[in-house]
């Protein structure tokens, strides 16, 4: 039920997305001169009287009159032209028909590979960015431009056609037309000259354009076209939750490299689209040719004596543009690793839920083929419950009638000597040992050659290795002495023994010493995604994530590496190496989410390859990596790796830029509680003082002459009690505005704590004249190196705190102490009801208030706060607890005490 959910809701995500962009319409065609062109302009008229704005972006009429005919009329954008080799190129403006964005463009063969120097290599990318910018796309193709069809249509036709179109971009199909003409008139109308000058339709006739040609292309067309109108249907009826589709189940494609890779894939793609079923194509790289990919050996390429490096180095590059061309077929690319090639084929199978798996005719070896040991008896055997495609290929044909090659892994120059310098080390070894120690059994040693070799070398290497020492301890240590005749029946015994465990040892290190060169390459992905991972988790903001990407890219990769996020950049000294041309292709990337640059078909101009910074669809930012000059291509590793980390790199600064946004705001809305909170404070604690100073300045203004003396005194003590209460408000305000924006500038001065606690309390009687004080400090108690006003301030804010929440006519209580740090320790309690526990802490924040405690009905809420400012200003602290007997409160202040001065004698 959940399966069906996601295919239902891919396919709406699918359709809203089409819908999004703009919409590619498609004239198909089998051949040339069907009528392509036509249909397109006859349909375009149609639109343009139905008042749609139509431009033709470029259309190709090869002297054709009818076509030009239907171009008169149809406003279109002037071409422009590019100087190649010295003369002048036209091709189609796409910077000029972007910013005229018509609702429909028409952009004639989209398989047409652009000038050099445009800004995309082919024209069907021009096509994918106007889609992109919301406009609807006409266009042509005949059949045979289609990649996924390129070997089919070599096949029908003998002509390998070089211009071709990913089938991802009929994935933004909005209509798919064939404009279908019978092939004897398509003859006839070569014939007429009305596909090609005379000479040209010659030539033609008797080679593309033959009946049988025409037939099977005209075929293939038809069935391109079913199957994307099978397609459409099948994702419509999912998309609206209608009848289950029979799709059938992931498709795996095997490469090994090794002249059939691009032609299994176009193969896979075929079988996976007939079926509707996802597909991924896979290599199982087994740690032969690890050490030939590796960047180091790329810089030695142009060394063409090592013919082992050089036969790697081409397997690598078939490697790579199959994967590219899978890639481009919309299929999934992965390297295995493994050193058993049909186990790892097969596990990928079951990750994948696979049920078929497509490999190509291997070249069978006959003593393999006798133990069961060729690749798909392995398959056969092992893979019972899979659906094994085994496709053969002209290649294999070919070289099927030949024996085969046992050379076909050819020793590198180095390996050959290596066994040579084995084996006559073991022979001197063995001679050594026979005439000074007297050994009997000397096979050890030849053995101990064998795992020698077979531990740094490979399997055939080995294979050699051991096959020479046997013979080598034949010859010289077994009698009859040099000769290969053995004569006891025991020796012949000894030397077939050690034959054998020579070859089983030999095997076995020469596969343990390929599974750890394996590793090696697996584990090289795994360790720089945890440097990066590790680097990337301490950046605390965008400026951090983009100094430690670039970092580890540069160490990583051995390239220079340029970020750019959210308009921030760096590091600014490869910012210096970066050109104008180079950020118009930045510029181009960001706005497009697709890599171009270096090793792209896109802006290839430029030195540095430049790959977006993805957020789901949209992209945020620009990693430009620039390689050496001598490492033209990337290996799939590489590219995989740079991606990844690119991809964890975004995923850092997406975490940055939201820890930020949750940060502002929350810092928001704290500001829009605190406003709160002092709107409230002002409208309450600050009006109550004026509404009283003001009505009773109104009281004795108005009826002051016929008070008594003694109300009129009531009057102005109440004007002056209110003043005296608006004043501490306002200086509460005053004091948090200089703790939270300017801070607190400490005069020190040596004080003693009896005239602090002398002067706060005289203070505090003054404006509460019930107020009882009773103090407890010891004698000749130290000096305090503080800033007395602000101590000053904070004692009479806790000292009036205590007294508001106190019953009325019993004492607060302040003991003064050296706590067992030798630092000073003011303890102020009440008699109250107390704090409940969960909130003193808060009590300390601007603005909380509470019924209970020491925030009650009257004051701004600021009082504790103002003093735990002042006393971490003096490098103290502040806590609330429990008052004494378990009753009321007490709020402790502890402050350091300094070393005492010394008092001069006059």
């Amino acid at each position: 039920m959940g399966s069906e959910r996601t295919e239902q809701a891919d396919a709406l995500i699918g359709e809203l997305r089409r819908q999004a962009a703009g919409r590619l319409t498609v004239f198909l065609g089998a051949s040339p001169g069907v009528g392509k062109t036509y249909a397109m302009l006859t349909r375009a008229r149609e639109l343009q009287r139905q008042g749609m704005d139509v431009v033709i972006g470029i259309v190709e009429t090869h002297g054709r009159s009818e076509t030009q005919a239907l171009i008169d009329g149809l406003p279109s954008i002037s071409r422009r032209q590019i100087e190649y080799q010295g003369r002048p190129l036209d091709e189609m403006d796409l910077d000029a028909l972007l910013a005229r964005r018509p609702a429909v463009a028409l952009v004639d063969e989209l398989a047409h590979r652009n000038a050099p120097g445009s800004r995309h290599e082919r024209r069907w990318q021009d096509v994918d960015e106007l889609l992109d910018a919301g406009i609807d796309v006409y266009t042509t193709v005949n059949v045979q431009h289609l990649e996924s069809l390129n070997d089919v249509v070599h096949q029908i036709t003998g002509i390998r056609v070089s211009e071709t179109v990913p089938d991802a971009v009929f994935e933004r199909l909005r209509d798919i037309r064939l404009v279908d003409l019978p092939p004897r008139e398509l003859i006839e109308r070569l014939n007429q000259g009305k596909v090609y000058m005379p000479e040209q339709a010659n030539q033609a006739l008797r080679s593309f354009f033959s009946p049988s040609n025409l037939t099977a292309l005209r075929e293939l067309a038809m069935q391109t076209v079913a199957d994307h109108v099978d397609l459409d249907l099948r994702e419509a009826r999912t998309a609206r939750g209608l009848d289950d589709i029979a799709i059938q189940r992931h498709v795996l494609v095997a490469i090994d490299g090794r002249g059939q890779s691009e032609y299994l894939v176009r193969a896979g793609w075929r079988i996976a689209e007939r079926r509707g079923a996802p597909w991924s194509v896979v290599n199982v790289e087994t740690g032969k040719s690890v050490a030939a990919t590796q960047p180091s050996d790329l810089d030695q390429i142009s060394s063409r004596r090592n013919t082992a490096k050089r036969a790697a180095q081409a397997r690598q590059m078939e490697l790579d543009k199959a994967f590219a061309l899978a890639r481009s077929l919309g299929g999934a690319t992965e390297i295995l690793h493994g050193t058993d090639i049909a186990q790892a084929l097969l596990d990928a199978a079951a990750a994948r839920g696979a049920r078929s798996i497509v490999i190509g005719r291997t070249r069978e070896r006959p003593i393999a083929r006798i133990f069961n040991r060729t690749l798909t008896q392995q398959l056969l055997q092992r893979g019972a419950r899979y659906e094994l495609t085994i496709v053969s290929t002209p290649q294999i044909k070919q070289r099927s009638w030949h024996l085969p090659d046992f050379n076909r892994e050819r020793l590198a120059r180095r390996e050959p000597a290596l066994v040579l310098l084995a084996t006559a080390g073991a022979i001197g070894a063995a001679a050594l040992g026979k005439r000074f120690l007297d050994l009997e059994d000397l096979s050890m040693v030849f053995l101990v050659a064998v795992l020698l070799v077979a531990s740094r070398t490979r399997m055939i290497t080995a294979f050699a290795t051991a096959v020479l020492c046997f013979l080598a301890y034949d010859f010289f240590f077994i009698e009859p002495f040099f000769t290969l005749f053995i004569g006891a029946q025991r020796g012949v015994a000894t030397v077939l023994l050690f034959l054998a465990a020579a070859l089983i040892a030999g095997r076995l290190a020469s596969r343990l010493r390929m599974q750890v060169v394996a590793l090696r390459a697996a584990n090289t992905h795994a360790t720089a995604m945890q440097n990066l991972g590790r680097q990337l988790s301490t950046a605390a903001d965008l400026g951090q994530v983009i100094g430690a990407g670039a970092a580890v890219l540069q160490a990583t990769l051995q390239a220079e590496a340029w970020i750019r996020i959210n308009g921030e950049s760096g590091p600014q000294a490869c910012e210096r190496n970066i050109s104008e041309k180079d950020k118009a292709a930045i510029d181009w990337t960001q706005r497009h989410g697709q890599p171009s640059g270096r090793y792209t078909d896109t802006l290839t101009q430029s030195a540095w390859w430049f790959l977006p910074v993805l957020s789901g669809q949209d992209s945020f930012g620009v990693v430009a990596l620039r390689f050496p000059s001598a490492m033209t291509r990337l290996t799939f590793e590489q590219r995989r790796l740079a991606e990844s980390m690119v991809e964890d790199i975004g995923q850092a600064a997406l975490r940055t830029r939201l820890v930020s946004d949750l940060e502002v705001a929350r810092v928001t809305g704290e500001t829009e509680r605190l406003r709160s909170a002092l709107l409230s404070s002002v409208s309450h604690d600050l009006r109550s003082p004026l509404s009283s100073m003001i009505g009773a300045a109104d009281s004795l203004a108005s009826y002051g002459k016929d008070m008594s003396q003694e109300d009129r005194q009531s009057l102005l003590e109440t004007i002056s009690l209110e003043g005296e209460r608006l004043d501490r408000y306002i200086q509460n305000l005053l004091d948090m505005t200089r703790l939270g924006q300017q801070g607190l500038t400490l005069t020190r001065d040596w004080i003693g704590v009896d005239e602090l606690i002398g002067a706060a309390s005289r203070r505090l009687q003054r404006y509460v004249s019930h107020a009882k004080v009773d103090v407890d400090i010891a004698p000749d108690f130290p000096l305090v190196h503080a800033h007395p006003a602000l101590i000053e301030q904070a004692l009479f804010n806790v000292m009036e705190n205590a007294v508001k929440f106190s019953p009325e006519g019993e004492a607060i209580r302040v003991a003064v102490r050296r706590n067992g740090e030798g630092q000073l320790q003011i303890d102020v309690s009440d008699n109250g009801p107390g704090i409940p526990e969960d909130e003193r802490r808060r009590i300390f924040d601007m603005f909380y208030s509470v019924e209970r405690g020491d925030r009650g009905r009257h004051g701004t809420g600021l009082g504790l706060t103002i003093v735990q400012g002042i006393v971490g200003a003096h490098m103290g602290k502040v806590d609330a607890l429990p008052g004494p007997m378990g009753r009321g409160t007490t709020i402790r202040l502890t402050l350091p005490l300094a070393e005492q001065p010394t008092l001069k004698s006059t």
